[in-house]
C-alpha cells in the first residue's frame, strides 16, 4: 500500500492521496507568515545623508508606510491565528486541503507588494486600494474554504465542532470579504483615503453577526 506524509495510508484514486499529518503544513505556514511579516518593514526607510530639513520631511513621509505596515501586520496576524486554528482542528489533511492552504500562503507571501502599493499610492489612486483589498478578500475566501473542508471531514478532525463553533469560524473568516468589497466601492466613488477607514467596519460587523449566532444557537 502506498504511503503518504505522516505515514497515513493513501486511498488509491481517492481525494485522500498525498494526505497526512498537518504538522508539516503548520510549520510551513508559520515560516511563510514570519517571512511575510518581516518583509513588510523593508519599505520603511529614510535616505541617508539628509540635512535637518530633509530629514524632517522624510520622517513625515514615512507615516503612510507605517500605517500600511501596521494594517498588514494586524491582518496577517489574524490570518495566521485563523489558519493555525483550522489546521489544528484536523489530525490529517487531504490533497485539496493542502492545495487550498498553499494557495493562501502564496497570497500571504505576495502581500508585501500590495502593502507597498497601498503605502505609496493608496492616498491618491483607487486602484491601489483595490489591489490590496482584493488580495485580502481572496485570502479570506481561501481560509473560509479550508475551514469548511475541515468541517466536512468528521473522521479527520481532532475534535468535534458544534453549529455555534462552525458559525463563529465562518464569521471570523468571511467578515473581511464584504468589508474589502465595500472599501473598493468607496475608493472609486468617494476617495481612496475614505476607503481605508471602511476597514474599521470589520469589528462592528463581527459583533453584530456574533449577536445573531448567539440568539440562534445560544451563548
Amino acid at each position: 500500500m502506498a504511503k503518504v506524509s505522516g505515514d497515513v495510508p493513501a486511498e488509491p484514486g481517492g481525494a485522500a492521496e498525498e494526505a497526512g499529518s498537518t504538522e508539516r503544513l503548520v510549520a510551513l505556514s508559520d515560516g511563510v507568515y514570519a517571512i511575510a511579516m518581516t518583509l513588510l518593514v523593508l519599505d520603511i526607510t529614510i535616505p541617508p545623508a539628509l540635512d535637518e530639513a530633509g530629514f524632517e520631511a522624510a520622517l513625515a513621509g514615512v507615516w503612510p508606510s507605517l500605517g500600511a505596515y501596521a494594517l498588514s501586520f494586524a491582518v496577517l496576524a489574524g490570518f495566521w491565528r485563523d489558519q493555525r486554528s483550522i489546521l489544528h482542528q484536523v489530525r490529517r489533511c487531504d490533497t485539496l486541503m493542502v492545495r487550498v492552504t498553499l494557495a493562501g500562503l502564496g497570497l500571504v507571501a505576495l502581500l508585501p507588494f500590495p502593502t507597498s502599493v497601498l503605502s505609496e499610492y493608496g492616498g491618491s489612486y483607487p486602484a491601489a486600494v483595490a489591489v490590496y483589498a482584493v488580495t485580502i478578500a481572496v485570502i479570506g475566501l481561501l481560509h473560509l474554504t479550508l475551514f469548511l473542508l475541515a468541517r466536512r471531514r468528521p473522521r479527520g478532525r481532532a475534535f468535534p465542532l458544534g453549529d455555534r463553533a462552525t458559525w463563529d469560524g465562518v464569521i471570523d473568516l468571511a467578515s473581511t470579504v464584504p468589508v474589502a468589497a465595500a472599501s473598493v466601492a468607496v475608493a472609486y466613488t468617494v476617495s481612496p483615503p475614505a476607503a481605508l477607514w471602511t476597514w474599521l467596519a470589520v469589528l462592528p460587523l463581527k459583533y453584530l453577526l456574533r449577536l445573531f449566532t448567539s440568539a440562534r444557537y445560544g451563548a
